[in-house]
């Protein structure tokens, strides 16, 4: 294949025809011109155009020229911005601005061809009632390409209804592109025409799904439009069944065998792919000085898939499993994930075990991580553990079992209570330093034999979910530390800390209820050279004047706790955090209040631990030379903004799936009241949260006896000729007007008005 030759822009000759070009393009008889017009304008031969295009594509990078949606260029405007575009329901939608302005409304008449999440360039106006808007002249990036909906047939043409009414508009299928697809079919359609504000977008259908009254069709459709992939190929199908079915002698050779230990996994009863077992010994000196020795033994998943290999470029393509209420959609295939490297109970597992002596205090005094073989004594689930280490009269399970294992394993009821004591300890340390704990319960859905949400609940957290919480957590550090002193490249999980605005609009927020917020540092004291407990930054100058330390969020949600106020104050301050991200650079985690940490102990279903397994046994084996310090330092950053992208993909489906059967559960309850705490308010409504935690508004347009409005400042809603004020946090009593599972909508009507 012939490669592209690449040229020089700053060699004199280039500049010379850069600047003919700007200059061409700022002429006042210019007219806007696609690239075949302009080359063929100025004589290009075919073998230059490439150097012409590198020139204008450079041109573009400088905001000096524009291309429209037709791909002409021209020299965009002073009232022109550029964003991504978001669509409502209701036709209309608004640009969020590239440079964090202020978002732009977009008429529906005004909104083109664009789509929802597309970039697009917009020149500023006025809509019909004179308020400031923008029409979309430009779209410069598709988002969507495909559509996932359900196909509606007419005589000589169809519809794809498009499951994400975001996308605001059906996409009309001539007969030529839905032949034979049945009637009321889920199908994926591919967009050939974009079509225009008076216009349908055009589609053929390109897969059909299946009949969107099959079982489980509602929540495949979502991973199916997510892009999330579904089906494993051929080739990483029989690579994952190449690999060995159990552990042979020879890859034991050089590990440290800790078989003879008394490691257990804790799960999900449900859970199949155990990529995580602990093991947890007490030491007491003849002083009485307390010494635990606590390991974390995870799954050495990097021994079977191999970097470049088909597996590892699937898994890292997937970089996640994703979890949609009655499916896992697995970052590798069973034969993996449930096989050879899950830590079953009884047989040899190869792991990568984080080995760590901790005091009296929570201190991690030594540790050790190796290359390791294990053999799981027992499979326990939280429920079990739950009920053994708080000494639940009630157990979860039948009398006679809990008599069985009290009676067969008094060593592992022994080894749990010491880890409970452990885990707590742990804790104690953990947010002493400052570590926050949001606690907002997740849905766990109870779907019947069709697939449709009969039940729902809020999955609560119990000691024993947060034991295991404790020690990954102390593990997750520790790894990363150990890695940051070695200076070897590395991803971290990174939680930055929150944008000054952000706890500016906080600290105003909370001042409507006699709380401050301190961001000052002289109650601090002077920070170490090295530990874990150790808040960043590194350098005095890399921290703002305005800069807030977690503790200081810890005080005010502990000023506020069992008061309220406390649900309300919990939900604005967790908003005005920032999201986690993974990253080479360790910047620290502002939630744990930790300077190091990274993500270890689950890579069977998260490919950034994967990655840094690799790293992390290539540097015990004396193999990090500096071509793969090179190497590693090249793909990194690429690894980490995929796997940061792709959680993403994984949480917006899961979220998506949850809104779903939510509305699905709702729809059985119309016309009955429930109890509720405000959770959101906005200026187009009051989010209801029930304590099932399903979640549903009541439209200010719905409420009738007064006109309401919203003060975004106190982020209240309040009626404009009575005293009625909705606060987060207020308990209200709701009836569910409707609900609507493709919509993935619940409409709530207030009912106890305040007087």
């Amino acid at each position: 294949m012939k490669k592209e030759k690449k040229i020089d822009l700053t060699d004199p000759e280039m500049i010379r025809r850069k600047e003919l070009f700007e200059e061409f393009f700022r002429s006042p008889n210019y007219k806007p011109m696609r690239f075949k017009a302009i080359a063929t304008l100025f004589s290009v031969p075919k073998e230059e155009r490439n150097d012409m295009r590198l020139i204008l594509e450079a041109l573009k990078a400088e905001g000096k020229i524009a291309e429209n949606g037709t791909g002409e260029y021209y020299i965009p405007g002073a009232d022109e911005v550029v964003g991504t575009f978001q669509t409502t329901s209701h036709g209309y939608g608004f640009l969020i601005r590239d440079d964090g302005l202020a978002d732009v409304f977009i008429p529906e008449e005004d909104t083109g061809s664009a789509m929802n999440g597309d970039k697009v360039r917009a020149k500023l106006a006025k809509d019909r009632r004179g308020r400031d808007a923008g029409r979309i002249i430009a779209v410069t990036e598709r988002a969507v390409t495909k559509v996932v909906g359900t196909f509606t047939r007419e005589k000589n043409f169809g519809f794809v209804i498009p499951d994400n009414r975001k996308l605001g508009t059906d996409i009309y299928i001539p007969k030529s592109g839905a032949k034979d697809v049945p009637k009321g079919y889920k199908v994926v359609a591919e967009i050939t025409d974009y079509g225009d504000s008076h216009h349908s977008p055009e589609g053929k259908i390109v897969e059909v799904l299946g009949d969107r009254h099959e079982k489980g069709m509602d929540i495949f459709s979502i991973a199916v439009d997510a892009g999330i992939p579904t089906e494993f190929p051929e080739a990483v199908l029989k690579a994952a069944k190449k690999e060995p079915k159990e552990v042979k002698a020879p890859a034991m050779e050089g590990r440290l065998d800790l078989r003879d230990k008394k490691i257990v996994t804790i799960d999900g009863i449900d859970a199949k792919d155990l990529d995580d077992a602990i093991s947890v010994e007490k030491e007491v000196s003849p002083d009485g000085r307390t010494l635990y020795h606590l390991g974390v033994h995870i799954a050495d998943v990097s021994n079977y898939v191999k970097e470049g290999s088909v597996l590892d470029k699937e898994a890292l393509e997937r970089s996640t499993s994703v979890y949609l209420i009655d499916r896992v959609i697995p970052m590798l295939p069973v034969e993996l994930s449930n096989g050879i490297c899950s830590l079953n109970e009884g047989v040899d597992r190869l792991t990568l075990s984080c080995l760590m002596d901790i005091d009296e205090k929570g201190n991690i005094v030594s540790h050790t991580i190796a290359e390791t073989v294990i053999r799981t004594a027992h499979r326990m689930n939280y429920p079990d553990v739950d009920a053994i280490i708080t000494d639940n009269t009630e157990f979860p399970v039948s009398e006679e079992k809990y008599a069985e294992i009290l009676k067969v394993n008094a060593d592992v009821i022994d080894m749990l209570k010491t880890a409970y004591e452990l885990a707590k300890i742990l804790r104690a340390r953990r947010f002493s330093r400052g570590a926050l704990d949001f606690d907002f319960p997740e849905p766990k859905f109870v779907l019947d034999e069709r697939g449709r949400a009969v039940d729902v609940k809020p999955y609560e957290r119990n000691e024993a979910t947060k034991l295991i919480e404790d020690f990954m957590l102390a593990a997750n550090e520790t790894v990363a530390e150990d890695a940051y002193w070695q200076d070897i490249p590395f991803l971290y999980r990174v939680h930055e800390n929150p944008d000054d605005d952000k706890i500016s609009e906080l600290a105003v927020f909370i001042r409507n209820f006699g709380l401050t917020l301190s961001t000052g540092k002289s109650h601090r004291k002077p920070a170490k050279a090295k530990g874990i407990s150790k808040y960043i930054p590194q350098k005095k100058e890399d921290r703002p004047d305005s800069d807030i330390h977690p503790k200081d969020i810890q005080k005010l949600l502990d000023k506020v706790s069992g008061t309220e106020n406390e649900a309300l104050i919990s939900r604005v301050t967790l908003r005005s955090l920032k999201r986690a991200k993974y990253d080479v650079d360790c910047e620290g985690h502002f939630g744990l209040a930790a300077k190091y940490y990274c993500h270890f102990t689950s890579p069977i279903r998260r490919y950034p631990d994967l990655q840094i397994h690799r790293i992390i046994k290539e540097n015990l084996h004396g193999e990090l030379t500096d071509s793969r310090v090179s190497h590693y330092r090249a793909i990194l950053p690429g690894v980490a903004l995929k796997t940061s992208t792709m959680e993403r993909r994984a949480d917006d489906a899961e979220r998506d799936a949850d809104k779903m059967k939510a509305a699905e559960y709702m729809s059985a309850h119309i016309g009955e009241e429930f109890d509720g705490v405000i959770s959101g308010v906005t200026s187009w409504g009051i989010f209801v949260e029930l304590p099932n935690t399903v979640e549903g508004m009541v439209r200010l347009s719905d409420m009738y006896d007064d006109r309401y409005e919203f003060d975004e400042q106190k982020m209240e809603v309040y009626s404009v000729h009575g005293r009625r004020v909705y606060r987060l946090g207020d308990m209200v009593t709701v009836e569910v007007l409707d609900a609507d599972p493709e919509m993935r909508t619940i409409d709530f009507h207030l009912i106890n008005k305040q007087e």
